[in-house]
């Protein structure tokens, strides 16, 4: 009985510091409330659309008039001929990001902490910035007036030297390449930015004693650096892994052409022909919802091992 009274004494006094920690508190929840609304309404709202992959979806019908037809459209999935080679060419595209493109943004970070004049160190992070602000159609753009037979300035050099011309564009083979160097362009610069915030909280009498100590650029950078930004790197390589299916449509498809399909088409891409083009809406939802699924995994099993590794992880 008295456990009951000072439970129910204890009750208003709990909502009353809520309160007063909520007022107190106002404007970083308004802070907050925009990127809250963002993804409720972008990201967890649209998730009650995944039901149209267990049905067959027609547009006129809607959601609760559409017939139920359990996993039918996961079986035709992995039972379609090009599956195979679409889920191969979306993983050899993410390899080539984790191995070529993550650790530039590293060594981005670490390059320009080193500069000491802060003018050149402000001009070059300017520099390698603005690509980022560039949509994908400029940069797949301006990649073709660079690299196009009729004129583009890589084959006129190539054959000012005497080499022959390549047809970059076309040619299967220079797919993967090109499009690994137009991200490292765009996406780099942008990425150091977390990297620099982490070096600058970096204890700057540590520095003062390697040097002390007789350790060069190369030994504070190794010895003190890198391991105090180790936990940043974890976690972004965490989130990295759970973007594995997720390359970005628009870049893709800008490079993808009837020559380099077979080695150029990946999941998202295989979504919008199936699902825009061909009107397959369960089916192209099914796609996607597998496509989720395995970055959800992803992301749990790297999240476990980073934690295993001492890293806090992301959650």
């Amino acid at each position: 009985m008295q456990e009951a009274v000072v439970r129910a004494q204890a009750a208003p006094r709990a909502g009353s510091e809520r309160s007063k920690r909520i007022r107190r508190n106002k404007w970083l929840y308004a802070m907050v409330l925009p990127g809250f609304l963002y993804f409720l309404v972008f990201k967890y709202i649209p998730m009650y659309g995944l039901i149209i992959s267990f049905q067959d979806y027609k547009p006129f019908q809607g959601i609760s008039g559409s017939k139920w037809v359990g996993f039918a459209h996961f079986e035709r999935l992995f039972a379609e001929p090009d599956f195979l080679r679409i889920l191969l060419n979306t993983l050899t595209l993410f390899g080539m990001n984790l191995l070529f493109y993550f650790p530039v943004p590293i060594l981005l970070a670490l390059m320009l902490n080193e500069v000491r004049i802060g003018f050149f160190k402000r001009f070059f992070q300017t520099l390698i910035y603005l690509p980022h602000f560039m949509s994908w159609v400029i940069i797949v753009s301006i990649g073709y007036v660079m690299l196009t037979m009729d004129g583009g300035i890589v084959n006129e050099l190539l054959e000012s030297m005497g080499f022959e011309k390549i047809n970059f564009l076309l040619s299967p083979e220079w797919f993967r390449p090109m499009y690994i160097i137009q991200v490292i362009w765009r996406e780099a610069g942008w990425g150091t930015i977390i990297y620099l915030a982490a070096i600058a909280s970096v204890d700057t009498q540590l520095y003062e004693a390697a040097r002390m100590d007789g350790a060069g650029r190369l030994r504070q950078i190794w010895h003190i650096t890198l391991p105090a930004i180790r936990s940043v790197i974890i976690v972004l390589l965490v989130l990295k892994i759970g973007d594995v299916l997720e390359l970005g449509f628009e870049h893709v498809y800008l490079l993808l052409n009837s020559m380099n399909r077979h080695v150029a088409e990946i999941i998202d891409t295989y979504v919008y022909t199936a699902g825009l083009q061909q009107g397959k809406f369960s089916y192209s939802t099914a796609v996607g919802f597998f496509k989720s699924l395995i970055g959800l995994v992803l992301v749990m099993t790297a999240n476990r091992l980073a934690k295993k590794m001492g890293e806090e992880g992301v959650y």
